[in-house]
């Protein structure tokens, strides 16, 4: 365990150490192997010839410790959602050295990400140590490689993060179909090589909300009529789906709809990619929001 984790224990007390517990079996096919304890969850994934242990344990009230370990690294995390704070690292197994997520890394995460939101009761109803595991499966699965890995985040309701609830409503439900009747926010804003915040073209008007997808994609309204795909900044697009402004990737198993992961949804489904530089920002602007934003139903 790296001493920069360790020493979080000023603000929040715990034992630098093993997960104990030992290990579920490992699973003879793909898919993921969970066991669940007191305040603990933990188990393995595999797919694609990728494997993954993992686990989440409450090591003082209400604070909890994470890791995950894949492809000859280990992430770790240790989160106080009641303070807002978390300190989150990445590290080489070999040497303990700094180390980045790479493409077939999130793509593991991803997929596992999409397992733990199979397996696990949707929003609250999840136990917390699990909970806070997918959450954090999911920041780190969108992670950019070049955002560092060991950060502390921090966040407050009104400050670090914004909800925007109302906006995920159309037609009187979070999903389902909107009959018409859209709840627009706007806008949805990035920076990028195009221009600054307040550049039309890096701004969608956006329908928040489990509400349509196409093949994975969303919905943009072009001469009247809506078109499966994502706009390359157009001047203010009108945009809808694949829960657009949530938490997490795609409609996980949360349901934070925030400011900063509605921004950055605009910036990766605007002419940029999910990894994207130009994103970076927003992602990190994000990461608080998704560890801590409660979840809106």
């Amino acid at each position: 365990m790296r001493k920069a984790l360790c020493a979080v224990a000023t603000l929040m007390l715990w034992a630098c150490g093993g997960a104990g517990g030992g290990s579920p079996s490992q699973p003879k096919d793909e898919g993921l192997a969970l066991a669940t304890g007191p305040g603990l969850t933990r188990g393995t994934f595999v797919q694609g010839g990728g494997e993954l242990t993992f686990s989440s344990r409450e090591v003082e009230p209400g604070v909890y410790r994470l890791e995950v370990r894949l492809r000859g690294m280990t992430l770790t995390g240790l989160l106080d959602p009641a303070n807002g704070v978390s300190a989150i690292d990445g590290f080489a197994d070999e040497g303990a050295a700094d180390t980045q997520l790479g493409d077939a890394d999130r793509e593991l995460l991803a997929a596992f990400y999409g397992a733990l939101n199979a397996e696990l009761p949707a929003g609250d109803a999840a136990a917390p140590e699990a909970m806070y595991l997918r959450r954090a499966v999911g920041l780190w699965s969108q992670q950019p490689a070049s955002v560092e890995l060991q950060r502390t985040v921090m966040g407050e309701q009104g400050r670090g993060y914004t909800m925007l609830c109302s906006y995920a409503r159309c037609n009187g439900s979070y999903t389902g179909t909107c009959g018409g009747v859209y709840n627009w926010y706007s806008y949805a804003k990035h920076d990028c090589n195009k221009g600054g915040f307040s550049y039309a073209r890096n701004q969608q008007i956006a329908q928040l909300g489990d509400h349509f997808s196409c093949s994975g994609d969303e919905y943009y309204l072009s001469n009247g009529s809506w078109v499966c795909g994502e706009p390359d900044h157009w001047s203010r697009p009108k945009v809808i789906g694949n829960c657009f402004g949530r938490c997490g990737g795609g409609c996980g198993g949360d349901t934070q709809y925030t400011l900063d992961a509605t921004n950055h949804d605009g910036c990766v489904r605007n002419g940029h990619v999910l990894v994207s530089g130009w994103c970076d920002d927003q992602f990190v602007s994000a990461s608080d929001d998704e560890l801590f934003a409660p979840n809106c139903y």
